[in-house]
């Protein structure tokens, strides 16, 4: 490290500490040519993680947008502040893992991800999501996506009729 008073590159540590939480480094340094003595910080430099938008720009992962997002959907709906901070959780979990390799992910993935979990919820939660999600432009689309959920909740019904029987 350059040392700030005679510019030599040639220094000693004479104490390191932790700090804030282990986060980041504390180094106390002596210039070998001068003597002066100094204080370096060291923390990790991550690589933040990243939302591919529809349009192929990036930006960074936002909790606060998920959140709102969701919030939204479940505005005046039966379902606890507790349950919308684990659906929260689990979702930025996920999307976490899906982009490890490169810390990024879409939209779409995230979009998708955030319906898996309304479905399971509250169907009405989803609709309202899908709606702005999917950008539906008129009637119909909504009609479809409303058609959409209820094929799938009689499909989930026969199924577990089904496997009830079996046994």
């Amino acid at each position: 490290m350059r040392c700030p008073y005679c510019g030599s590159l040639d220094d000693k540590v004479i104490e390191s500490r932790t700090m804030a939480n282990g986060e980041s480094l504390r180094r106390r340094r002596e210039c070998v040519s001068c003597g002066y003595r100094f204080t370096s910080y060291e923390r990790i430099e991550e690589k933040p993680f990243m939302v591919i938008k529809r349009d192929g720009r990036r930006q960074p992962f936002d909790r606060t947008k998920l959140e709102k997002g969701i919030d939204r959907a479940l505005e005046k709906r039966p379902v606890a502040t507790s349950m919308i901070e684990n659906i929260i959780n689990d979702i930025e979990d996920r999307a976490i893992i899906a982009g490890k390799a490169n810390r990024e992910i879409s939209t779409a993935e995230l979009g998708e991800f955030v319906l898996e979990r309304l479905y399971d919820i509250d169907k009405v939660a989803y609709i309202r999501f899908a709606s702005v999600y999917k950008h539906f432009e008129n009637l119909e689309e909504f009609v479809t996506e409303v058609n959409n959920l209820s094929k799938k909740n009689r499909e989930k019904k026969n199924k577990t009729e089904t496997t009830a029987e079996g046994e």
